[in-house]
């Protein structure tokens, strides 16, 4: 079974979603809801396989919730603008569907969700290590020794306990390696959240090193922060 979330405040376009979702035997429907911040909230302590995302949303509106998730489920973006489109895609959305959406259009952005890949990824983010090329060489990073990650024009400076490396890559296609743990806090920084120290409204402190957060991110980084610190009493 594929668990599906809607995410979209229009009471209506859930209906509808809904209504397709239980047409199909493979889909799950574990989340229906308007409110963002139920969906981040929910996010945190469960799995989901692919999230049915509207844009226009108050409070967090669906790109901004797709710029604050690491390791995100598969997304469909579900909305009445089309203007988005292209940055959706750099975020690695399956399909951009324009309402009203028709049951053939609907249809049609599913197949592209492969249950294969679905599970492949869900392996994935058990791994305990970032696996990156440095130097032409592989090496392996355990997550606990990173600190925080940073764009560095088309490369990325990666800095652990230990030193700091350098590699060509994005911040997006790095995303999709690391642990839950991780938050992108900025558009050019990510940190490893198990590794703050203290954090004011605007930056977080691990070790020595101050890391930005902007507005974008500091509901999401913060509620993360906040989860992380109950767990651990």
């Amino acid at each position: 079974m594929i668990k599906i979330g809607i995410i979209d405040d229009e009471i209506l376009a859930r209906k509808v979603l809904e209504e397709y979702c239980s047409k199909i035997d493979t889909l799950e429907l574990v989340l229906s809801t308007g409110n963002p911040l139920v969906f981040v909230n929910y996010i945190q302590k469960n799995d989901l396989d692919l999230i049915f995302l509207d844009i226009e949303m108050p409070e967090l509106n669906g790109m901004e919730i797709l710029r604050s998730m690491i390791n995100p489920p598969k997304v469909i973006l579900t909305t009445a603008y089309s203007e988005y489109a292209l940055e959706s895609y750099d975020y690695g959305v399956i399909d951009y569907l324009l309402k009203p959406i028709k049951i053939e259009r609907f249809l049609k952005a599913l197949s592209k969700v492969s249950t294969s890949k679905i599970e492949s990824s869900t392996k994935h983010n058990k791994a305990e290590e970032l696996q990156i090329k440095h130097d032409g060489m592989p090496i392996n990073i355990s997550f606990d020794s990173i600190l925080y990650i940073q764009s560095f024009g088309n490369y990325l400076k990666i800095y652990t306990d230990s030193r700091m490396y350098l590699i060509s890559e994005t911040l997006i296609n790095i995303t999709t390696l690391l642990s839950n743990n991780f938050q992108r806090t900025h558009k050019s920084y990510i940190a490893n959240l198990n590794r703050v120290a203290k954090a004011s409204r605007t930056h977080m402190f691990i070790n020595d090193n101050k890391v930005p957060v902007s507005t974008t991110y500091k509901v999401i980084v913060f509620e993360k922060l906040e989860a992380l610190a109950k767990s651990s009493n």
